[in-house]
């Protein structure tokens, strides 16, 4: 394999769009359909002017892409890292496109990023990097146009920093301008587990299709941030047995199954799971080819490739992060009888929790828990119900069915609107 397929394998975009136009010609979809759904409605990029602790002002440069707005506002995550570029955005805001029609809520998709390390910035430098960013975006985002929400290193804080801004400049609080709020300021209930609690619920369901039990499943997770996090202890506590867990510093691996309550006090005080003394140490990557039932990896893009898929030994794949898996490595599991259960499916808890959350600031009413899991359990069993049927009915994986699956919803929208000129 080449440097420039290499790049291409580990290209968010290049992935996304590998994968739109496999699910696109088995929809035989009409080529000027096709050339309108793979293209961003709008792209924006903006450069921020702040004024550092130091005094030294900085420019910082920042991204919204809006891919579709054909079935409801745009929805996505607004991330804070050094790589972000503008290609992962592009690609990232197309998958919430098909995240959303997966499971069948009324939003488009859309994604934003500023090029920044918040490791080296301190709060007051991050809320202000925040709200110019918000304020240069003002005119495109809002409870009718965009809905930003948390992703890579931003939060509750960072969501209630931007909803304060686009509040300030339209002379009212407008909580639906944002999703993944602190409670107090409009957020809903169960927001901070959902994500997890979707790669649970949709782990249930591909157990019960190979009749396993759940307390004889080992899983072994990649990432322990909120989504790994979370879905180890609501597995945990279910009753899997979780035998690996890694994080960005390293691993740690237990046959027996580690004790996840134990160790989420071990990472609250030492942030990491390294040195936790019950289980052996491993690397972040190794992990991934360990003998297990589930793999979950939940920590970021592209860490199965060509490379390392035949050496995957899990019966089912359950995506946490966004685009974990690359196309050619899809070919590898499929050919193997890995049963993936794809990001636009799996981690499709977060979007439809922030929908929920979107639906109660509208109407100003807020439900308790209990019912936001039963509500989020009962979309997440129906889209990975849809996906499989039709994964069987077109003789295609999981992935391509969930595409397709979304391709045809938003397709089917657009031919209904028509094309405004």
């Amino acid at each position: 394999m080449g440097v420039a397929q290499v790049q291409n394998e580990l290209s968010v975009y290049q992935s996304m769009a590998a994968r739109f136009d496999t699910a696109a010609e088995k929809l035989k979809l009409d080529e000027g359909l096709k050339k309108y759904l793979r293209t961003p409605n709008r792209e924006i990029i903006v450069h921020i002017p702040v004024l550092m602790d130091s005094g030294q002002l900085e420019v910082f440069d920042g991204f919204r892409v809006q891919h579709s707005i054909a079935r409801g506002p745009a929805k996505g995550g607004i991330r804070y890292s050094p790589d972000v570029t503008l290609d992962e955005i592009r690609g990232l805001a197309a998958e919430m496109t098909w995240k959303c029609a997966v499971v069948n809520i009324p939003f488009g998709g859309a994604k934003g990023g500023i090029i920044c390390d918040p490791n080296q910035l301190s709060l007051g430098e991050l809320e202000r990097i925040t709200r110019r960013y918000t304020a240069e975006i003002l005119d495109y985002i809002g409870p009718e146009r965009d809905v930003p929400a948390p992703d890579m290193n931003t939060n509750e804080q960072t969501m209630a920093w931007i909803m304060d801004t686009y509040s300030m400049h339209v002379r009212h609080t407008v909580t639906a301008s944002v999703t993944g709020k602190p409670l107090d300021l409009g957020g809903s209930r169960g927001r901070r587990e959902a994500t997890g609690r979707g790669c649970m619920i949709v782990c249930h369901e591909a157990l019960k299709r190979f009749g396993r039990r759940i307390d004889t499943t080992r899983v072994i997770i990649q990432g322990f941030g909120n989504v790994g996090s979370q879905a180890a202890r609501l597995m945990y506590e279910a009753g899997y047995k979780i035998i690996g867990v890694a994080d960005v510093h390293g691993g740690i691996f237990n046959t027996h199954g580690l004790d996840i309550h134990a160790l989420i006090d071990y990472v609250s005080e030492h942030k990491t799971v390294v040195g936790f003394p019950d289980g052996e140490s491993i690397g972040n990557q190794e992990i991934l080819e360990q003998d297990c039932d589930v793999l979950i990896p939940a920590a970021t893009e592209s860490v199965i490739t060509s490379k390392n898929a035949d050496r995957i030994k899990a019966r089912i794949l359950v995506e946490g992060a966004n685009s974990p898996t690359t196309p050619p490595a899809d070919d590898i599991l499929f050919d193997r009888g890995v049963f993936v259960v794809p990001d636009i499916l799996a981690n499709a808890g977060g979007v439809t929790v922030s929908y929920f959350e979107w639906v109660q600031d509208r109407q100003g009413y807020f439900w308790p828990e209990v019912d936001v899991n039963e509500r989020l359990k009962h979309i997440q069993v129906s889209a990975f119900n849809d996906v499989v049927r039709y994964g069987e009915k077109h003789n295609v994986n999981n992935r391509i069915a969930a595409y397709m699956l979304a391709i045809d919803r938003v397709s089917f929208s657009l031919k209904l609107r028509g094309i405004y000129a």
